[in-house]
Formats: structure tokens, C-alpha cells, sequence
């Protein structure tokens, strides 16, 4: 019995040498200039800087959610965190493979530089884009002007600002060309004038017509009271005498009552004998 137990050991013993001796000969084993070892070592390492990686990750976003940065900002920051991060963990790998990380870091760079002159127009978007989305000089929903194109901004992205237009186009603006324009914030303010300028005839009294008009502007709930409604003369013109009428809405009223003012007008001529002249020429004839 007890030398049945003494080979069970012995084959035991002989087993156990054997699984050693043939990981140690797979771990040795080499791929090229790699042994096995080292590919799971790095493996390992990739897998614990993942993991560290997302952890840190979390620790930014919560950090990002107590400031009042935009939306935008989080995500170029979220975006340009998770990619050093990475960059960090790859020359972490590279340097336990063997690979000189210098060497690596040079080629890297020139790499980097060749694709920033390849793209400098899209980095100078996204320059541009986090420039507006620091310095606040709009945001999503704001109805805006910068040079040539205006509408309401729904989106202010990496690349691109997207613009809606009243009738409903959609305008993507690289965010470069608003930087550099001249921009027109219309709802930044609660409150907007509207002006309006009238014509009528000279034979009409100037009291009667600025009568016409603000029974107009003040009969209406959507203009403000507050400054009061102006009109006055503005100009004397060749055929008429023109009147500017100035009041203040609220933004999203601008439009309504816009409209609304230059057909009540019309009607508040007529019921008070206001002529609305246009250029003419008076020829009078004279009997020698």
C-alpha cells in the first residue's frame, strides 16, 4: 500500500514538473523579438489602464457637472482627457514590449505635425467652436447674425455651428467664420424695437398723423408701454413727409407685431384721412 502511495506521489511529482516545464517553455516561447510572457504582461496592463482609465474618466465628469461650463465645453474636455489618457497608456505599453519610447514619441510628433497641417482648417474650427462655447457670446436656442447668415442656433458643435433659419433652413457655419464676424446676439436681451417709417402727404397736419399712428401702438397688448411708443418726423422728402415710429416688444412678439402694425396703419390712415403719398410730379401749366 504504501508503495502504491509512494508512485501515485512520484507520478504526481513528474506530472506537476511537466505542466511547469511546458509554460515556462510557452511563456519563453518568441514571436519575432516577443516572448509570450511579455504579450500577456502588456495584455494585463492594458486591461488595468482601461480600467484605471474609466475610473478617471468618472472622476472628470462629476467634476465637470459642479462647474458651470457648457455642455459643449464637457465634451471637448471629456474628449481631449480620455485621449491623453490613452496616448499615456499606450507608451506605458510600448515601453514594457521593448519598444524605445523616444523613437516612438518622434515619429509620433512628426506624425502630428504632418496631420495638423493636413486639417489646420478643422483645427481652427475647433479652436473656434470652443471659443464660443467659453466665452458665452451665444447659446442653442439664441437667434443670431454673424455676417452674412442669420437664424436660430440649435446646436453649437466641434466643427460646425448649426444655424435655423425662419423659413426653415438649415445652415451648418464652420465655426471659424463666425468667430471672425461681427455677431448679433437677438435674444440676449428680453426686449427688442421694432421701427417703422411712414409717408404722408403734405397737405396732412403733422399732429393728425402721429395721432394715426399711435392709436395704433397704443391699442396693442403686445407692445410694450414701457419706454412709451415714439413716432416724430425723420425726414422731408420731395413728395411726402416721413414719420419714424419706434416701440419695444418682447422678443418672441417681434415679428407679430412687426405685421400686424403695418396693415393697422394702413387702415388708421384711411378712417382719419391720411394720405400716404408716393413720388410724383406736379406739372402746371401756365396760359400765355
Amino acid at each position: 500500500m504504501e508503495q502504491q502511495m509512494e508512485k501515485i506521489e512520484q507520478t504526481v511529482e513528474n506530472m506537476n514538473a511537466s505542466v511547469t516545464k511546458s509554460v515556462n517553455d510557452f511563456m519563453n516561447y518568441g514571436i519575432g523579438d516577443f516572448k509570450v510572457s511579455t504579450i500577456c504582461e502588456a495584455i494585463l496592463l492594458f486591461i488595468v489602464c482601461a480600467i484605471v482609465i474609466k475610473m478617471l474618466m468618472k472622476v472628470i465628469s462629476k467634476a465637470l457637472e459642479k462647474t458651470k461650463l457648457d455642455k459643449g465645453v464637457h465634451r471637448i474636455i471629456k474628449s481631449t482627457a480620455r485621449i491623453l489618457l490613452y496616448f499615456i497608456a499606450i507608451l506605458m505599453i510600448a515601453d514594457k514590449v521593448g519598444i524605445d519610447v523616444t523613437s516612438l514619441i518622434a515619429v509620433l510628433s512628426v506624425a502630428g505635425l504632418a496631420i495638423s497641417l493636413a486639417v489646420q482648417g478643422v483645427l481652427s474650427n475647433l479652436a473656434s467652436g470652443l471659443v464660443i462655447l467659453l466665452t458665452r457670446t451665444f447659446k442653442p436656442g439664441d437667434y443670431i447674425e454673424a455676417g452674412s447668415v442669420s437664424g436660430t442656433a440649435t446646436e453649437i458643435g466641434m466643427i460646425y455651428t448649426k444655424l435655423v433659419t425662419p423659413d426653415k433652413k438649415v445652415i451648418n457655419v464652420p465655426n471659424s467664420q463666425i468667430c471672425a464676424s461681427t455677431i448679433i446676439n437677438y435674444t440676449a436681451a428680453n426686449t427688442r424695437r421694432i421701427e417703422w417709417k411712414f409717408e404722408a402727404d403734405y397737405d396732412c397736419k403733422i399732429k393728425d398723423v402721429k395721432d394715426a399712428i399711435l392709436q395704433v401702438l397704443t391699442n396693442k397688448d403686445k407692445i410694450l408701454q414701457e419706454p412709451a411708443p415714439f413716432v416724430n418726423v425723420s425726414a422731408y422728402k420731395e413728395s411726402s413727409i416721413e414719420y419714424v415710429a419706434r416701440v419695444w416688444v418682447k422678443n418672441a412678439d417681434y415679428w407679430d407685431v412687426y405685421f400686424e402694425v403695418m396693415e393697422e396703419v394702413k387702415d388708421s390712415f384711411d378712417k382719419n384721412g391720411i394720405i400716404m403719398t408716393f413720388n410724383h410730379l406736379n406739372v402746371h401749366m401756365i396760359n400765355k
